[in-house]
């Protein structure tokens, strides 16, 4: 949700700017813009619609300078356009913002500086920002300055002192004409991170956009602020104390960051599945005695034993993960499990105690309700564990524990290996507490262990099905509804088939529990939607096999996922995927595989913008 990307060097800016944009489209974003310093004189260029519209504008009107800041906006306070669009600036065009997050109390703000004279041309509430620094920066006490002294000469103190009256979120870049040679920055809940070159720095709100550039790191923390010059970050606590940090190095390959050949990173993800649930895997179980082991849990056997009771929480796919994790924690380790959404499950007034286990699943790390969760779950004494993709994420550091799903980057906004990375963990997770709580036996524990191990294999074989999949999609790419249905841990499933759907080709699906169908959707069921009904061996497929012929009794389409060797689907079903033979509990994830590809391929016949869906976020870091 929204891109920031800076630089500070002895090159021009502008290229290294745009470059590190595109790499953050991935984000979802609706205008662009880009501020340089040119000889101490500030240049803007930004406007409404994608970054290749911004570059035939600079091409049109170049602006220069080594040092730069850029963003990419994802809507919230003000439709799209030039206006509304970042950089902002204040009333002298002296002072110039990029910021991420939501500003809460901007009206406030906005009224009374609008008092104090200063005039706002957009509707946004990062506009407030730029305005407040330059009433920060240079004019005398006010009803917004505590101190009755003039600030002029100093960038840093003055966002320092204007940020003491913003609630909210916010990533945020500065630069002046005041003090052309730095870059001033300030988290508060969204990413912020500075990459280190020779003689030269980058900023931008997350890993991908670096990778091409650095390989150190820092990572701002939340109420920091930071002055950026060439090769060199000064951190700021909240109390104006300097304080070091030491480099990271990034795990990450910028190799793992393109398309590599693909048309598309969605296209690419899915096909990276095999080798991400590896990765995901490697170094967890011990090759010959097949033990689990997570060390960063940084839980005792003792607390493991205790834990009465596991609530998952997160958001969209990750939401579905938890969901599949409710039946394996519950089969495997007899505990207890519920599923919430984040957002609800912040609010609501929990009951949970020392006992209760929080699992937050998050992409990102930084998914703005599951952090408010896991604050909290941890205020009222849980124990909270997070499985995330990017290592030092804010979750993970709010955190006691932290599983890596190890997936590498994922661009497209529509997930794909990281759900089935974080799947194999919530898999793995259950295994693990049912052994320690006693309730499974070595020997089952291996058997499901060994199932794993061969599962990254058999989704290779079921990627074999992609040109099968694809003529699937040119059937029905022009249907205007669907339903998707599973029981199970099919049903969740279902509802990811029809998420994916939905995010990617702007098709309206809905994902049911196969036995609801007649509780109200079946009401819709006609010729034109297309039924897609997850039906894989095991104790519920003869249920299955009736809930299709409901479906055919009322003239519906039926897409079916089968498992491999199931002839008898072919005489009731209008299309059969087949996925190759699994152990009922890892059957969801081979499931998915197929949808996902139905998915992006129905979008790519209805000619969407398959990595960057309209309206979309990866990451969402605010409410």
């Amino acid at each position: 949700m929204c891109g920031i990307f800076g630089y500070i060097g002895e090159k021009e800016a502008v290229p290294f700017i745009l470059e590190g944009l595109k790499k953050l489209e991935y984000r979802g974003y609706d205008s662009a813009g880009i501020s340089t310093l040119d000889q101490g004189k500030l240049f803007l260029s930004k406007r409404a619609g994608k970054i290749a519209d911004l570059e035939k504008q600079l091409k049109k009107k170049p602006i220069g300078g080594d040092i730069g800041i850029g963003h990419t906006r994802w809507a919230t306070h003000g439709r799209p356009s030039h206006a509304n669009s970042h950089p902002h600036e204040d009333c002298q065009g002296k002072i110039v913002v990029v910021h991420n997050g939501i500003i809460e109390n901007f009206l406030e703000l906005r009224r009374e500086l609008s008092e104090k004279g200063h005039k706002f041309i957009s509707a946004t509430d990062t506009e407030v920002l730029a305005h407040l620094i330059e009433e920060n920066f240079s004019l005398p006490a006010g009803p917004l300055r505590r101190e009755a002294s003039r600030q002029g000469g100093d960038l840093h103190k003055a966002v320092t002192k204007a940020l003491k009256f913003v609630r909210g979120s916010y990533a945020l870049a500065v630069i002046s004409e005041h003090e052309p040679k730095k870059i001033i920055i300030a988290r508060n809940g969204s990413p912020l991170i500075v990459g280190f070159g020779a003689k030269e720095c980058f900023l931008s709100s997350d890993i991908p956009a670096l990778l091409k550039y650095v390989n150190m790191i820092i990572k701002l923390e939340n109420d920091e602020t930071g002055i950026i010059t060439p090769n060199k970050l000064k951190i700021f606590n909240s109390e104006g104390k300097l304080i070091k940090r030491k480099r990271e190095l990034i795990s990450w390959d910028p190799e793992s960051a393109e398309k590599d050949g693909y048309s598309h990173f969605m296209l690419k993800e899915i096909h990276e599945q095999p080798n991400a649930i590896r990765k995901s895997i490697e170094g967890r179980i011990f090759a010959e005695s097949h033990k689990i082991h997570f060390d960063e849990l940084n839980l005792s056997d003792e607390e493991m034993r205790n834990i009465n009771r596991v609530v998952f929480t997160a958001c969209g796919t990750s939401w579905h993960a938890g969901l599949v994790g409710e039946y394996w924690f519950e089969q495997f380790a007899k505990i207890p499990t519920e599923v919430e959404y984040a957002a609800e499950f912040r609010y609501r007034h929990p009951i949970i105690d020392e006992n209760t286990l929080v699992i937050a699943i998050t992409q990102s790390g930084e998914t703005a309700d599951t952090l408010g969760a896991v604050w909290e779950a941890k205020a009222q004494n849980a124990k909270v564990i997070s499985i995330c993709n990017v290592v030092g994420s804010s979750i993970a550091r709010e955190s006691h524990g932290v599983v890596y799903t190890d997936a590498g980057p994922e661009i497209g906004v529509a997930s794909t290996k990281a759900f089935t990375t974080q799947l194999v963990i919530v898999y793995l997770l259950a295994i693990l507490f049912g052994k320690r709580k006693g309730k499974i036996s070595d020997h089952d524990a291996t058997k499901l262990i060994n199932d794993l191990i061969e599962l990254p294999t058999k989704i290779e074989q079921a990627l074999y099905q992609e040109k099968a999949i694809e003529k699937v999609a040119e059937k029905f790419y022009k249907a205007t509804n669907a339903l998707y249905l599973g029981r199970g841990k099919g049903f969740p499933i279902a509802l990811e088939g029809a998420l994916k759907l939905k995010e990617v080709s702007y098709i309206h699906a809905e994902g049911y529990p196969a036995a609801e169908m007649k509780h109200g959707p079946i009401a819709l069921i006609d010729k034109n939607m297309p039924v897609v009904v997850i039906a894989l061996a095991g104790r519920r497929y003869e249920k299955i096999l009736g809930n299709i012929e409901e479906v055919k009794a009322r003239g519906g389409v039926v897409i079916c996922i089968a498992t491999e060797g199931d002839f008898s689907l072919a005489e009731s079903a209008d299309e059969v995927i087949s996925i190759p033979k699994s152990s009922e509990a890892l059957s969801p994830i081979l499931a998915v595989v197929p949808l996902q590809l139905l998915a992006y391929y129905i979008a790519l016949k209805r000619g969407c913008h398959v990595d960057q869906p309209r309206n979309l976020a990866k990451s969402v870091t605010v409410e």
